[in-house]
């Protein structure tokens, strides 16, 4: 299948996007997240794109996406809305949400605020927020691993992550380089997007815009601010995760019920936060399975 490219505003923003399939198909939108872009989801697309539309943007600040200066453009409640207004480019229906790490993020809290354009939700290794501050709250071990997020934040953090050819970024996919899961022209497009122009700052522009971060120093015990109530899902939901995180330990999906009451969760014991690369063909067949 055909894997065609474009652009879509969404206000004061242009958003590169990728596209497959038939868009008289049921929808498949797909987030991607740090420090991917829409092409980690060309096999996923490849493989489901004869029985789905499949629509997959790089989010704001990444590879061909604008690059907007403004900190406070890349909090969660403007990207929510960039994938709102994505949308008006394209005939208005129901649709699958697929999502991975930050977009996972995003995708949430899309789900929390406009259900009802949704046919389901599918999560893929990222946190609910009230998971995920529970776990930096009570457990010391959470809050050590995500450690990472404030020193993404340091002033000097864009130039850290842009040297030696990337090497921090390339760091990221360890796991998935050991097993021999990355190709090499599938890295060369990641060093390619990294490349871009203001393309490092923007996607560490994602943390510094956090508004619920661990301490610095790894310490728990952030205060409970959330609201139950208002974090209850109301689609849907299937979530895949990858035990072997090292980011996102197993505790983020305990009781993950409480805030998801039609969860499906399945778990994968020797995957790690890649799993869209580790398990391609279960994980797009449990997409295609779910969202059929």
């Amino acid at each position: 299948m055909t894997i065609r490219e474009g652009f879509a505003s969404v206000g004061d923003a242009n958003l590169h996007y990728l596209s497959a399939g038939d868009p008289a198909n049921p929808m498949l939108l797909f987030l991607h997240g740090f420090p991917e872009f829409s092409g980690m989801w060309r096999d996923t697309i490849d493989r489901l794109s004869d029985r789905f539309f499949c629509l997959a943007p790089d989010q704001l600040g990444y590879n061909l996406s604008d690059k907007p200066e403004d900190v406070s453009r890349y909090r969660a409640k403007a990207l929510v809305e960039d994938v709102r207004a994505f949308l008006e480019a394209f005939p208005r229906r129901k649709f699958t949400l697929v999502a991975h790490d930050w977009g996972g993020a995003i995708a949430w809290a899309y789900a929390l605020k406009y259900p009802e354009t949704l046919h389901r939700l599918v999560i893929i290794n990222a946190v609910h927020p009230a998971a995920f501050q529970r776990e930096i709250s009570r457990n010391p071990n959470q809050a050590r691993a995500s450690q990472y997020m404030v020193d993404m934040q340091a002033p000097d953090a864009d130039s850290a992550f842009a040297a030696d050819d990337f090497a921090r970024l390339r760091f990221s996919f360890r796991h998935i380089e050991e097993k021999g899961l990355l190709a090499a022209d599938e890295l060369a497009d990641y060093r390619s997007a990294w490349a871009r122009p203001g393309a490092v700052r923007a996607m560490l522009n994602w943390y510094r815009a956090m508004r619920l971060k661990p301490k610095g120093g790894g310490e728990a015990g952030a205060p409970r601010v959330y609201d139950d109530a208002a974090l209850v899902v109301k689609v849907k939901t299937l979530v895949l995760w990858g035990l072997r995180d090292d980011a996102l330990l197993p505790g983020c999906i305990e009781g993950l019920d409480q805030w998801v009451p039609d969860l499906t969760l399945k778990t994968f014991p020797e995957a790690s936060h890649w799993l869209v690369h580790e398990e391609r063909q279960r994980v797009a067949e449990e997409i295609a399975d779910f969202a059929g």
